[in-house]
């Protein structure tokens, strides 16, 4: 069995949040970054969490992870000025004999385990695979405030994490971009870089990303909505 050790990216400064920390929001009284961690908790595969987080809030990381019974937890690396530097930063703390690395954003609390297994299983054939839904809307390219393209909707996506990668597949992309001094906002683009192709993980609408304060609202409802099905409602 593969053994995955995931990178979590909580550095972020919230600048969208209106100065909360959207990891560290309260979410049916549970934080945010809380439920991220369950999910891989439940993952057999999964052996070691590690948060890549701003130094002010490591403590209390460790103490939510303590207090939710986060057994897999191994600590927090120092976030880095951008996302790909922050993980950068936890990758230096993956075990040795660990085969592929997970990377999620703290602010996904509602991911699934079940398409977190089956990302790992496309990682670990395909070398690289991103939890992925196709987009609902008609999407335009512009130049200067005009439509200079209309693309096919059927071949465009919307990228979630996590985003998994066989270890040295993940380090030769981390490497490349060192030496070219690039600087990625999407894991999948490291991989890339290197020739890497992704395959793309089906996933659900519900694995949204915590960006706005509206969008504790819609995670909020998201919840409500799973319990009705869940109870036949």
């Amino acid at each position: 069995m593969d053994s995955v050790s995931v990178i979590i990216a909580a550095g972020g400064s919230s600048r969208r949040m209106e100065g909360v920390n959207k990891q560290l929001a309260l979410l049916r009284d549970i934080p945010v970054i809380a439920y991220s961690m369950m999910a891989f908790e439940k993952i057999d595969e999964v052996h070691e969490i590690i948060a890549a987080a701003r130094i002010e809030d490591m403590a209390e990381i460790e103490a939510i992870a303590g207090k939710f019974g986060i057994s897999k937890f191994a600590g927090c690396a120092e976030g880095g000025n951008t996302r790909q530097e922050s993980v950068v930063n936890a990758l230096k703390r993956v075990s040795r004999d660990t085969s592929l690395i997970a990377v999620h954003d703290g602010a996904r609390p509602l991911v699934d385990p079940a398409f977190i297994r089956q990302c790992i299983r496309d990682a670990a054939i395909f070398g690289g695979a991103a939890l992925a839904v196709p987009v609902k809307d008609t999407i335009k390219q512009a130049d200067g405030g005009f439509v200079t393209d209309t693309p096919d909707r059927s071949r465009l996506f919307i990228t979630q994490t996590p985003q998994i990668f066989k270890k040295k597949l993940y380090f030769d992309g981390v490497n490349f971009a060192g030496e070219h001094g690039l600087d990625f906002t999407d894991d999948c683009q490291l991989a890339e870089a290197v020739g890497v192709k992704i395959h793309l993980t089906r996933s659900d609408y519900r694995n949204i990303k915590i960006t706005t304060p509206e969008d504790m609202a819609v995670a909020e409802a998201i919840i409500s909505f799973s319990e009705r099905k869940d109870f036949g409602v």
